[in-house]
């Protein structure tokens, strides 16, 4: 499997994991995580897939890095896993410095 596919399912598993075992916000469970996941893919999706179109790229991957595996608009795949890391990270960073700056206050 290439490097950035490889690292690209590394970053899910690890922010799962840090969700699940460490901070444990509950995001997953919550419609407002999951509202917010759906915008930040509905603006990915056409900025992603004007940078990575193949007819005429900005960004261009080299293919051996990753699996190939290209949806939609030529969109590399790995693209929307990291995507999905980096928000994911913060919206939980957020929302558990959010709690102790409240718990902070009232305790």
């Amino acid at each position: 499997m290439p490097e950035y596919t490889i690292l690209a399912v590394l970053s899910v598993l690890l922010t799962v994991a840090v969700e699940r075992l460490w901070l444990r916000t509950g995001i997953f469970g919550t419609a407002k995580y999951w509202v917010a996941m759906a915008i930040v893919f509905a603006f990915q999706v056409p900025v992603d897939g004007w940078l990575t179109k193949l007819s005429a790229p900005v960004v261009i991957y080299d293919e051996a890095f990753s699996s190939g595996v290209r949806f939609p608009w030529d969109i590399p795949v790995e693209d929307f896993l990291f995507g999905f890391s980096m928000v994911t990270l913060t919206i939980m960073t957020w929302v558990r410095l959010g709690r102790r700056t409240t718990d902070e206050e009232t305790g």
